[in-house]
């Protein structure tokens, strides 16, 4: 008799998700790729969706259409509500199961508002595409509203954007949103100077890119005010409504709020009664399975782990995708009897954009800032993106803003000009 392949199942299709599946090519295992959407998404761009600078179709490949040639990979379009791992099962939020032998959860996370739920309908955040296309519409709609719009009060309101949250996010969406209304807008309106515009990014804490170097911060910092961004440090945002947030004990009456200052892990560690830090994520063992199910793991931005330097591996996608290889390698070792040693993960950078012809880079030793630095961002965002049209497609796309400050995907999607608001 033929032995059974063994069941792979994977939730999420995320960075994490799909390396472990790639790299599975080749076992013998029957792979069940699990996610609650149709697409592998490139997160690290989805600002440039939401600032009109890329088409959502740039960023984000059917997954069918990705393991076309994988036979052994069964994908399912559906939503995981649960683990049962006495009967080594994914539940669905249909009542149906799908058993595993091993199990990866690549869930990624979700916008968290430190105990402000109430604030997501005024300041919605940037995880996905629907929540990058409502974001452009927010945007776009504004400066609409203000060419209208013939009270001052109400028109500076609708001129005035909010970022809360300086981290790579918060600094990429407030760079963008600057250079639109000061190089790629001012000539399409006549009622309104786009270039009087506020984008204002507030951060509670005493830097932006907190995460970076003081020196390449402190850079950031003066690169944003250089092109127009107001940088409030230190003042936590209090509150947030419809018309705009309070700061520092301050009112600043704004009509577009975008919120990138922090998330929360999926709900894998609830699924299986798991030890997790203060936003949720799994406290994983060193080889990258949950704490009582060798046969689980958990990857990606799932989990917190102290695997590098001691401290947590950064939620980025290089750091994803070297999880996902180690567990499909460990995967393929347990099925050849072999062990394979703890995960160890290798810091490739970290890399954030200012503005156009501006970013920072930093490898550790060896840091950049400026021009240089903004090209070796574009180099490493092409390159890991899917597919030689998709590289030329985004390639071209950035040529053509930096050459003549065009942003081609200014749609208003998702409705008609009646907005409420």
């Amino acid at each position: 008799m033929t032995a059974k392949p063994h069941r792979v199942v994977i939730v999420g299709a995320g960075f994490g998700g799909l390396e472990t599946t790639y790299r599975l090519a080749g076992s013998p295992v029957e792979i069940t790729l699990i996610d609650r959407r149709n697409h592998h998404l490139f997160q690290p761009l989805l600002y440039q969706v939401a600032t009109a600078s890329l088409a959502t179709s740039d960023i984000a490949w059917p997954i069918r259409h990705l393991m076309r040639a994988r036979r052994e990979v069964t994908t399912l379009f559906a939503t995981v509500s649960g683990v049962d791992a006495e009967r080594r099962a994914v539940l669905l939020d249909d009542g149906s199961e799908v058993p595993y032998d091993t199990l990866v959860l690549a869930t990624g996370v979700r916008h968290a508002y430190f105990g402000h739920d109430e604030w997501e309908q005024f300041a919605p955040g940037l995880k996905t595409l629907e929540d990058a296309t409502t974001l452009r519409r927010h945007i776009l709609v504004a400066f609409e509203r203000a060419e209208r719009e013939t009270d001052p009060a109400r028109r500076a309101a609708r001129l005035t954007f909010v970022i809360i949250g300086a981290g790579p996010t918060g600094v990429e969406l407030a760079g963008t949103i600057a250079e639109m209304a000061h190089h790629t807008l001012p000539g399409d309106f006549r009622n309104i100077d786009t270039r009087k515009a506020r984008v204002v990014l507030i951060e509670a804490g005493p830097r932006v890119l907190a995460g970076f170097a003081d020196d390449l911060s402190a850079y950031a910092q003066a690169s944003l005010e250089k092109i127009g961004v107001e940088v409030v440090l230190g003042q936590p945002v209090t509150e947030v409504d419809r018309d705009g947030v309070v700061h520092g004990g301050q009112r600043l009456n704004a009509k577009t709020r975008i919120w990138a200052a922090g998330v929360r892990a999926s709900p894998a560690a609830e699924w299986l009664n798991a030890p997790a830090d203060r936003a949720g994520r799994v406290e994983v063992a060193d080889d990258l399975t949950v704490p009582g199910h060798p046969d689980v793991f958990a990857i990606g931005d799932t989990v917190t782990i102290p695997a590098w330097d001691g401290k947590p591996v950064p939620g980025i996608a290089p750091a994803a995708k070297q999880q996902g290889r180690y567990v499909a390698n460990l995967i393929k070792a347990r099925l050849r009897g072999e062990k394979l040693g703890p995960f160890r993960y290798k810091h490739a950078g970290s890399l954030a954009q200012i503005g156009k012809r501006l970013a920072v880079i930093d490898f550790g030793r060896v840091k950049l800032r400026g021009a240089i630095a903004w090209w070796i961002w574009g180099i490493a965002h092409i390159y890991f993106l899917i597919g030689l049209r998709h590289r030329l497609a985004v390639a071209l796309t950035w040529l053509w803003i930096y050459v003549r400050d065009q942003r081609a995907a200014r749609l208003i999607t998702q409705g008609s000009s009646k907005v409420v608001g």
